[in-house]
């Protein structure tokens, strides 16, 4: 199982197959599995995800809100083409409301929340006696940021944050064969994690901004 398949937004109470087919295909994008620009079949897709074309068809039409897929008339749906020009965008929202997330999780998670924050912070922390490719280390920086979203208590905030988060990763995996490590990417959530788990807010919200301010300089130096 990936760790952004074990993610809290997909634990808890069960769901419905198209929310179930929305996540898979909006992590496939977001991982680049789907291609920039590729066509979408929803039959082939839903052969795939092991669902009918409806709860597909569901899910894509709410990716194309997310600005993940696009559909033309008579010509289909394709996965959005990562705009570089946006970066700057994403980044002036998130530096925002990241800090926001990170105090108000602090402030808010629950003891389970906390739990689960803990406990990826110790596993992130053992990276460095594993084997785990790029891949695997943006699975761990989506499933650290989406903790923190849930965890702050508010599906406004979540909500939004989600989508500008996965608008990031999609920048980021697209240029993540020219970074020379994302280790040290990764391991910035310690800290973050440690202080939320704390409930030291201010310090959370401080170590958030620093870690978008840096996800955006090491993206700007490979471009």
């Amino acid at each position: 199982m990936s760790i952004i398949s074990a993610s809290p937004e997909v634990l808890g109470a069960p769901i419905s197959l198209a929310e179930q087919a929305y996540r898979d295909i909006r992590d496939r994008l977001i991982m680049l599995d789907i291609r920039p620009g590729e066509p979408i079949n929803d039959g082939q897709l839903s052969l795939e995800l092991g669902v009918g074309r409806t709860p597909v068809r569901e899910a894509l039409k709410r990716l194309e809100i997310d600005h993940l897929v696009v559909s033309y008339p008579r010509r289909g749906t394709f996965a959005t083409i990562v705009d570089i020009t946006e970066l700057a965008d994403v980044s002036e929202l998130r530096r925002s409301l990241e800090p926001l997330a990170a105090r108000k999780a602090a402030l808010n998670a629950s003891e389970s929340d906390r739990t689960a924050l803990s406990d990826l912070a110790r596993d992130i922390a053992r990276l460095g006696e594993r084997n785990v490719d790029k891949r695997g280390l943006m699975e761990y920086d989506l499933s650290v940021h989406r903790l923190i979203y849930r965890a702050a208590g508010n599906p406004h905030l979540e909500e939004a944050l989600i989508r500008l988060d996965n608008l990031a990763t999609r920048i980021w995996c697209l240029v993540l064969d020219k970074v020379p490590t994302i280790e040290g990417h990764i391991e910035e959530h310690i800290d973050l994690l440690e202080a939320i788990v704390a409930g030291e807010s201010e310090k959370a919200g401080a170590l958030a901004l620093e870690h978008i301010t840096s996800f955006e300089q090491t993206i700007r130096a490979v471009l």
